[in-house]
């Protein structure tokens, strides 16, 4: 491929180009981060560069039980997202496909769609505590909106001529719904929870601040305490991580489900 043909308007790339232009990006972001902590002769302690985090990264792990503390964040956005699916999937279905149903709902998702999930900490600390239910709660309530109107958005357009024309065969309002209106929304849903998982991710630092004693927030506030800001800017790099690798694995369940796109793709 000719450079300047990567210019094109909506010009799709090869797959081994798009990794050659992952791979550089990160390159200049990591030579332009170790510059910047660099420049001066020394590295300050308040902004030290990749290799300083990448000793710290390595201290926090093989030295003082960091995975600990990772498996407990996965595992509170593992259970709030899975929690806030369970909800905003079916609901957001019927109110794509029911104008009734969206009439009823959508003003109160509209609402809370608007409140910043951290305002709820200081209820959510009477009512569950300190413990796992008031941190999974808040990272719950701080995806399920968005996800409720997305899901209904990606529902709403699927073609009305899939739905008369499995009216016109003889299916029922329940056969049409999960045969026609589910499956054709279905690879949009997971997309959509692809989007939102990353949502969830942004929540966790402020989950753990509050009364935590593990997770990946929870070390960072230590860290913080003493002014380690290289085990701090570890800890952001862990969640970058975690965060892409399930976005990853979002992707790769986008196609493994949905065979017919990549045809379609290509």
């Amino acid at each position: 491929m000719r450079f300047g043909d990567l210019f094109e308007f909506k010009q799709p790339v090869t797959p081994s180009t798009k990794v050659v232009l992952g791979v550089a990006a990160w390159c200049l972001l990591l030579l332009g981060w170790h510059w910047a902590a660099t420049w001066r002769g020394e590295v300050s302690p308040l902004f030290p560069g990749p290799l300083q985090v990448l000793e710290a990264l390595r201290e926090l792990f093989f030295e003082r039980g960091f995975i600990s503390d990772v498996w407990s964040s996965l595992t509170r956005i593992g259970i709030s997202f899975a929690l806030a699916a369970l909800i905003a999937i079916p609901l957001g279905v019927l109110m794509g496909s029911f104008a009734s149903v969206s009439a009823f709902f959508n003003p109160l998702v509209s609402a809370f769609r608007y409140l910043p999930a951290p305002a709820f900490i200081p209820l959510l600390l009477m009512w569950l505590g300190t413990g796992d239910e008031q941190k999974i709660a808040l990272l719950m309530l701080g995806v399920v909106w968005f996800l409720i109107t997305l899901v209904s958005d990606v529902t709403s357009q699927v073609p009305q001529d899939f739905i008369e024309t499995s009216k016109t065969l003889g299916g029922s309002k329940r056969i049409v719904l999960w045969t026609v209106v589910v499956r054709s929304a279905l690879p949009g849903i997971v997309d959509t929870c692809r989007q939102m998982m990353a949502v969830s991710w942004t929540y966790l630092v402020i989950a753990e601040i509050v009364a935590a004693t593990d997770g990946i927030g929870a070390m960072m506030m230590r860290a913080r305490r003493f002014v380690h800001v290289d085990e701090i800017m570890a800890g952001i790099v862990v969640i970058g991580v975690l965060g892409l690798l399930c976005d990853l694995g979002f992707r790769a369940l986008h196609w493994w489900w949905f065979p017919y796109l990549r045809r379609r793709a290509s």
